[in-house]
């Protein structure tokens, strides 16, 4: 029996994911876990062979999960499959320790042909994918600005950057507010910028906002 663990927050996505897979790998256990916690939970107490990883969950964030993932159980294969595109988010999962990353809209066959190569053992990475890392691999690639930033300084950017303030951020993460505000401060180090409103006008123009 396969068994699949599908960590995402949107019941309606779990489902879909679930039919997809279940009807492709046949006898099949298909977990589901609503966030960070519950996924942790769900690969201590069960021997899984793959974990269907969505990156933005509540609290913690699905990065962070990986990067638990790797210290507790580094056999257990990790595929991402993420609604954000590759340039925002491939390289930094892979780097996390992800088998795979492979965005929403692909089609249900390359789910299950990704899913079926990270429990055989092998990395997934589809064409945009591989294109994305090699590119930022190139030592006279241009590289953006964010690039620059840690896992959660990307993710605390992001999060002021779709209009959300300190507070709400903080509430979000787990975290304190002078934690986040700290953050927030080495943001605008790192990107030469002083104002919310420069990040929050950088965002939008990379494409960062959700």
């Amino acid at each position: 029996m396969t068994r699949i663990l599908l960590v995402d927050d949107h019941p309606i996505v779990r489902q879909g994911i679930k039919q997809v897979l279940a009807g492709a790998f046949q006898p099949a256990l298909v977990g589901e876990a609503a966030n960070a916690e519950e996924g942790l939970s769900e690969v201590r107490n069960t021997a899984w062979d793959v974990l269907v990883l969505d990156l933005t969950l509540p609290g913690v964030s699905g990065l962070d999960l990986l990067k638990d993932l790797r210290r507790e159980r580094p056999s257990l294969p990790v595929l991402v499959l993420s609604m954000h595109p590759p340039d925002q988010f491939a390289r930094r999962a892979m780097n996390a320790g992800a088998a795979g990353y492979l965005t929403k809209d692909s089609a249900p066959t390359e789910l299950v042909k990704a899913v079926g190569e990270v429990i055989a053992g092998r990395r997934y990475l589809n064409p945009l994918v591989i294109e994305e890392l090699v590119t930022r691999a190139q030592p006279d690639s241009e590289r953006r600005p964010h690039e620059a930033l840690s896992d959660r300084e990307y993710q605390v950017l992001r999060m002021i950057a779709s209009g959300l303030t300190v507070s709400q951020v903080a509430t979000r993460l787990s975290l304190s507010v002078k934690t986040i505000s700290t953050y927030r401060a080495r943001v605008l180090e790192k990107m030469n910028m002083r104002t919310t409103a420069e990040l929050m006008h950088y965002g939008i123009q990379q494409g960062l906002v959700d």
